[in-house]
């Protein structure tokens, strides 16, 4: 017999919405199990059920903003300690990026919720994802086919068995990375695109192999990239852009 389990938990599973969202489109009756409104939290169903959401949910999902910005070095990602600099207090009026073509008009609300999805160290710069749907931040925190592109300045002898290592045979806390693809971006710096994201990774990797990073900024997230937003500005993410 197939094992049932909470119907906000199969709607996280199946990219729906977040937990949260799947707890709250339920006790809104926005949700339905096999064409009947399901709206008792608690509530279980089995994997063969089909889970859909009323137009109700779709207009509420449409309205949460996601930013990309280009984070400097210097600001946290995400939770604050005392003498930080938080990476959201940079999104203002001021600092949208002139260029954004979403046609989103800048409001309040877009500041409620807001959470970074994913980390960026404080001294790496580059693309930072900061989003108020939860099936954004779930795909982002959890999906490993969302890569992430970055260049990384380093300093110090790469030989072609490190090389080799970096790509395909390294390990951190004894577990075994993911492959990974570097190359050479210039005399100096590094291209890396991963599918995972672990604290310091690849500053970690480096040391490995004997080299020094000196910066590292993030290029690209999935599909998404930071091309020409300037540093220390942000735009929103467009409908048709897709990570």
């Amino acid at each position: 017999m197939t094992e049932s389990i909470r119907l906000s938990k199969r709607m996280t599973e199946l990219g729906m919405c977040s937990r949260r969202e799947a707890d709250e489109f339920i006790e809104q009756g926005w949700v339905k199990v096999d064409g009947v409104v399901v709206n008792t939290l608690g509530s279980r169903v089995v994997p063969e059920q089909k889970i859909t959401l009323e137009r109700q949910a779709t207009l509420f999902q449409a309205e949460r903003a996601t930013i990309l910005m280009h984070k400097p070095v210097g600001y946290v990602s995400g939770p604050a300690e005392p003498g930080d600099r938080p990476a959201w207090t940079l999104i203002k009026a001021e600092t949208r990026f002139i260029a954004d073509k979403s046609g989103i008009v800048f409001l309040k609300k877009h500041m409620h919720n807001l959470a970074p999805a994913g980390r960026l160290d404080v001294d790496s710069s580059g693309l930072l994802v900061l989003t108020q749907d939860g099936r954004i931040a779930k795909k982002l925190m959890s999906d490993a086919d969302v890569e992430r592109e970055y260049v990384v300045q380093v300093e110090g002898f790469l030989s072609d068995e490190g090389m080799k290592q970096l790509n395909n045979g390294l390990s951190l806390d004894e577990e075994r990375l993911k492959p990974t693809k570097v190359s050479w971006q210039s005399e100096d710096a590094l291209r890396f695109v991963l599918r995972e994201n672990r604290p310091r990774q690849i500053r970690r990797m480096c040391e490995l192999v004997g080299l020094k990073v000196i910066g590292i900024r993030r290029l690209r997230i999935g599909r998404v990239s930071l091309s020409d937003l300037p540093v220390g500005q942000w735009r929103y993410l467009r409908m048709e852009e897709r990570f």
